[in-house]
């Protein structure tokens, strides 16, 4: 007997209130990314709704390359590394000399409001699970892809 478990059909909006339509299915349907975070990105509901306060599940699927700037959420979250390696690092500047990298099967717990940023060395693939509702605020604005003119 196959096990069944919650994923999502659709990612119906973008963060501040990422919105999941609950199906059955075997694997998550993935989509891009919601627009807080930067282009190139794809994510996947595992279980739950992001848009809820309630645990989650999410899969985001990064380009190697692939860099979100410093931010913090405010829940802790617990973040695993499914594929590649995930450059990680804490503070309110980028700086990729301070990034420690985590490698697939590697889990860190990011703590409630902790300044951190992150980039992909190589493809990555990470699964983050955190209480509801998500949400992601960039420690300097300006580099909030959702503030930044989109250009012709």
């Amino acid at each position: 007997m196959r096990a069944l478990g919650l994923s999502t059909c659709l990612l119906l909006s973008v963060a501040p209130g990422i919105h999941a339509q609950a199906a059955p299915a075997e694997k998550p349907h993935w989509g891009p990314a919601p627009a807080v975070f930067p282009m190139g990105a794809r994510m996947a509901v595992v279980s739950g709704d992001p848009s809820k306060a309630a645990v989650f599940t999410v899969q985001l699927a990064m380009p190697s390359g692939y860099k979100i700037a410093p931010h913090f959420h405010p829940t802790d979250e617990t973040v695993e590394v499914k594929k590649g390696t995930l450059l990680v690092g804490m503070g309110d500047k980028f700086d990729a000399s301070k990034a420690k990298p985590m490698k697939a099967g590697e889990k860190t717990l990011m703590a409630a409001k902790a300044h951190h940023f992150a980039a992909a060395q190589g493809a990555t693939f990470i699964q983050v699970t955190a209480m509801g509702p998500f949400a992601l605020t960039y420690v300097n604005p300006a580099d909030d892809p959702q503030k930044q003119a989109v250009k012709p």
